[in-house]
């Protein structure tokens, strides 16, 4: 065997996530009550296509995901060795494009370096000019030329095999009746399954044009120690996701126990939760996440040996920063659950049951629980954007993710400084503010088709 498993902290706490995620859809599958308001999403036009887009990260992100140390060699008895170094199928799918490095900044689509240097000739003496890239366009040859039309027959080559994976899937999917891929891409079946569909067509289409020319150049440039930013950018979808995700996994069962708690019970119990919240409430966040992650930096550096690798310490403070954010944003979400608990107390069919002698605990799962749920999933909707920009912003003070660690917050950290260059290298800053938008604004997008149809008294209006 070539390569070696290697489950992190947060692959581990993913696994579990798309575990209890599976388990939550058979269990609506088999209840029409709990199906309808899904319905009513995917009949969202909105809904449809953010529901693509997030699609096409969580699959970047799950390809991230696998890790496993590759193969290094052999020993003297044939046995195979392997290297401490953790890669993910992503690393592996993406080739060249992880392990070609330029000397320092080049533009977009660049072949040349972005500064001037000293070149020395081979004739003797030297002249300062743009040293040529070891990788960018480099099939061009030494003069370059051609490269206009180069980049756009291969945009076009990428974007045909992009239409060509469409289709197969779209093809697949409709089970290779020629009946029903006319009535989906004709926008005549009962939902909208035709926005998904186009939506995935561009995509597809874009994908397949950068991933063409991303073998041939860099396409959103390079950094300052000349790795591919188009590279870091879709790997630090992993990051943004895992903030996104694992936060809530962490935040969820505090909120949902302690608010329906306080809400039923009320008297002293509602008194001490809520004393709870409000003193973390009264501390400021950003000070208690730095206190945190300095403390778990010195636990780090005190046990250096309890780490195989780089990234298994940066991926201990992932998880870390996950639990604290986790730890401090359950209150919001406590709030507005002891809130509606307070209200379904009261209500006819609770009150026959206590008076059935229910115990208190049968009553929680199978009357109040239920009944607030439309609550948690709207919160985890809406939170979900809201964390993926408190990465960035932590990152951008240096309490985030740690250094080493692909994020979009790390990528603006490390290009604030350099819009002060002249000319100004503003290719880091766009492209993480270009996807870290697109995945902010489709989560927000989802978020309020999620909202329109879990909401009771929105579809009482209706």
């Amino acid at each position: 065997m070539d390569i070696q498993p290697v489950i992190l902290w947060t692959d581990a706490l993913i696994y579990l996530l798309l575990l209890l995620a599976a388990g939550t859809v058979w269990h609506t599958m088999r209840h029409e009550h709990l199906l309808e308001p899904w319905k009513r999403v995917a009949r969202s036009r909105t809904g449809q296509a953010a529901m693509v887009v997030l699609s096409c990260y969580a699959v970047v992100g799950l390809l991230d995901t696998l890790h496993f140390n590759p193969k290094s060699g052999e020993d003297e008895r044939g046995r195979p060795v392997f290297s401490t170094e953790v890669l993910s199928l992503f690393d592996h799918l993406a080739g060249s494009l992880r392990t070609q490095r330029e000397k320092t900044y080049s533009a977009p689509f660049a072949v040349h370096l972005f500064s001037k240097e000293t070149i020395e000739q081979a004739a003797g003496g030297s002249v300062r000019d743009y040293p040529r890239l070891l990788h960018g366009g480099a099939h061009l040859g030494p003069e370059s030329r051609g490269r206009g039309v180069d980049i756009l027959i291969r945009g076009v080559s990428g974007a045909v095999k992009g239409v060509v994976v469409w289709s197969l899937l779209v093809t697949l999917l409709c089970r290779f009746d020629r009946r029903r891929l006319t009535r989906l891409l004709a926008g005549r079946m009962d939902k909208p399954w035709h926005v998904g569909a186009w939506t995935a067509l561009a995509i597809s289409m874009l994908f397949g044009a950068c991933w063409e020319w991303a073998g041939y150049y860099h396409i959103l440039g390079t950094d300052k120690v000349g790795e591919d930013v188009f590279f870091q950018s879709l790997k630090s979808i992993r990051t943004g996701l895992v903030i996104g995700t694992l936060t809530t996994l962490v935040m969820l069962p505090a909120a949902i126990l302690l608010g329906i708690m306080a809400g039923y019970f009320r008297g002293w119990i509602d008194d001490v939760i809520q004393y709870l919240y409000t003193t973390l409430n009264s501390i400021p966040g950003v000070l208690l996440i730095a206190a945190a992650v300095l403390m778990m930096q010195i636990y780090m550096s005190n046990h250096a040996d309890d780490f195989n690798s780089l990234t298994e310490r940066a991926d201990l403070r992932l998880l870390f920063l996950c639990l604290i954010l986790g730890v401090t944003s359950w209150t919001g979400l406590c709030r507005l659950l002891r809130g509606e608990a307070l209200k379904l107390r009261e209500l006819e069919y609770v009150q026959a049951a206590r008076g059935f002698g229910v115990g208190h605990y049968r009553i929680l799962i199978r009357h109040v629980l239920p009944n607030v749920m439309h609550i948690v999933l709207i919160s985890i909707a809406l939170d979900f954007s809201g964390l993926v920009l408190a990465e960035a912003v932590l990152s951008y003070i240096n309490i985030g993710v740690d250094p080493s660690t692909n994020s979009w917050g790390n990528m603006i950290n490390s290009a604030r400084l350099e819009l002060a260059r002249e000319p100004v290298v503003w290719w880091s800053l766009l492209a993480a503010f270009g996807f870290m938008f697109t995945l902010v604004l489709a989560a927000n997008l989802f978020s309020d088709v999620v909202r329109d149809a879990f909401d009771p008294r929105l579809r009482q209006q209706r």
